[in-house]
């Protein structure tokens, strides 16, 4: 009896010693490398909001429980830790794989190296281990004190894997809460969410996304406004077009294409015009009558086009719609536009439409907000991008003998472009979250994804750059990305993390 017993305290011992082994280099590991550890948390889809106070609770606890079961008087209460603890990093891993939006790179040391199904039969090993060494701790224990508590160990050992993986499942619902519609300024990076698919040099950098149809990419050309290029992604052939107009006196000073279905519209807002045509034979049908001047314009459907003009009180920011076929042909919104300081510079941003949606989106290029409307010019809603700037950080001066307005400082960018499509909205942010390396605003473009459908943040990813080469515009189908570098298009893979999420519904008030 006696040398099973010692049999049996051999064997606690051995299990004891591999946690203490495991605990303190875990946490040593982790306390080393401390920011790229409190980094990988700010990625995790179940800890991202509690990343600071994980971070530190996570490595103490492993050396305080090491610390306890080296010490025989509090052996009991350090294997009862130990069990809730890889209880814990389980259940943890188990969600991670199986109802996480994304899996995010491990941590830990050496342990960092093994992929997650394998780090997750090395909890179980060790989950096994400590429920063994419980059942044998307690059976050690004198034989009246036994008797009362036959069913103790086990009881103790179930009741901390329900708690503990109770634990990490309200962690993971929390989190997902905060994350999408609460989030403390932290970005979700998932691994590989697009993929580079080709190059194609064009020769010049004066190109524009004009739009997107018929499977083909459609280029404008800012120092040729009536030159376009057509590009078949899949077999890299070009075609040069060149948009037929009747009108031969027309001048023109900012000319922009817009490409929308299986029209094609060509606008101008200092003169101001509208003219549309069909895309397969690239000539001018339509010109819209009664045009209103405007800054920025979309076209929401066929007939209808979305504007920002300066006709508000003291020329601010109006948005509007505009269709010729309807009475009245124009409508404009005084309230979807909120001044700040100027009613000008402030309210400066992106404006944006989409077929699908049957609707218009405004971003703000100085502020953490856009602006959700229906296609008569009725506020949906307004949501908010992520980053913390709420209040437009820009100097106005005003030069009263020219009745100008002008930047007396540059600009504090918060959103510097974007597009929609669907449901999402990919904005291209010029602010560094929490828990981002500079290494890595350096090297690469940062691009958000938002859900227009409910306003909630998704995800984020880095275009990487080429030759130290700033992107200056992108743009997304349901299948690739693409953005222009120079004179270069890259073409990128969009993989099912962000195809999952596109939805073709229409823009609803969220209530």
């Amino acid at each position: 009896m006696k040398l099973k017993n010692n049999s049996k305290s051999v064997i606690i011992e051995i299990i004891c010693l591999l946690y203490v082994l495991l605990f303190v280099y875990a946490a040593i590991s982790k306390l080393l490398d401390f920011e790229n550890f409190q980094v990988q948390l700010g990625q995790s889809p179940l800890l991202s909001p509690f990343a600071i106070w994980v971070s530190w609770i996570v490595p103490i606890a492993e050396l305080i429980i090491a610390l306890a079961l080296i010490i025989p008087k509090f052996r009991s209460i350090g294997l009862l830790a130990a069990l809730s603890l890889m209880t814990m990093f389980t259940a943890y891993i188990f969600i991670i794989l199986h109802y996480s939006s994304f899996v995010p790179c491990s941590c830990g040391g050496i342990l960092e190296k093994m992929t997650w199904n394998i780090h997750l039969v090395f909890n179980v090993v060790f989950i096994v281990l400590a429920a063994l060494a419980i059942v044998m701790h307690f059976k050690n224990r004198r034989e009246d004190t036994l008797g009362k508590i036959r069913f103790f160990p086990v009881r103790i050992i179930l009741i901390i894997a329900v708690f503990s993986t109770t634990a990490i499942v309200v962690l993971f619902l929390s989190s997902e809460e905060i994350m999408h519609h609460k989030n403390p300024f932290i970005r979700r990076y998932p691994q590989h969410p697009i993929a580079l698919k080709k190059t194609i040099d064009l020769k010049f950098n004066s190109y524009y996304f004009a739009g997107y149809a018929n499977q083909k990419m459609y280029l404008g050309n800012f120092t040729d406004p009536l030159h376009m290029v057509e590009i078949d992604p899949i077999s890299n052939q070009r075609r040069d077009i060149k948009i037929i107009v009747n009108s031969k006196d027309r001048h023109y000073k900012m000319v922009k294409i817009v490409i929308k279905g299986y029209y094609f519209y060509l606008m101008d807002g200092n003169i101001p015009f509208i003219l549309r045509g069909s895309t397969t034979d690239w000539r001018i049908t339509k010109e819209f009558k009664s045009c209103p001047y405007f800054s920025i314009a979309q076209p929401i459907d066929s007939s209808t086009i979305a504007f920002r003009t300066g006709r508000g009180k003291n020329a601010e920011h109006v948005l509007g719609v505009f269709n010729p076929d309807s009475i009245p042909n124009k409508y404009y919104n005084e309230k979807l536009l909120q001044k700040q300081l100027d009613g000008v510079f402030d309210t400066d941003g992106i404006l944006l439409s989409s077929e699908n949606q049957k609707g218009m989106v405004y971003l703000y290029y100085y502020r953490n907000e856009f602006v959700v409307a229906d296609k008569k010019g009725n506020l949906l809603s307004r949501g908010h991008t992520i980053d913390t700037i709420s209040k437009a950080q820009i100097r106005v001066a005003f030069l009263k003998d020219r009745g100008e307005r002008k930047m007396a400082a540059p600009p504090f960018v918060v959103n510097e472009s974007s597009v929609i499509c669907q449901n999402l909205l990919f904005v291209q942010s010029r602010i560094p979250g929490r828990f981002e390396p500079e290494k890595l605003w350096k090297q690469a473009e940062i691009i958000d994804i938002y859900n227009l459908n409910n306003n909630s943040y998704l995800l984020s990813f880095a275009i990487y750059k080429s030759q130290n080469k700033k992107l200056q515009y992108f743009y997304v189908t349901s299948t690739h990305l693409y953005a222009l570098v120079s004179n270069e298009l890259i073409i990128y893979d969009l993989k099912k993390i962000i195809k999952k999420e596109m939805k073709d519904i229409g823009l609803r008030k969220i209530r």
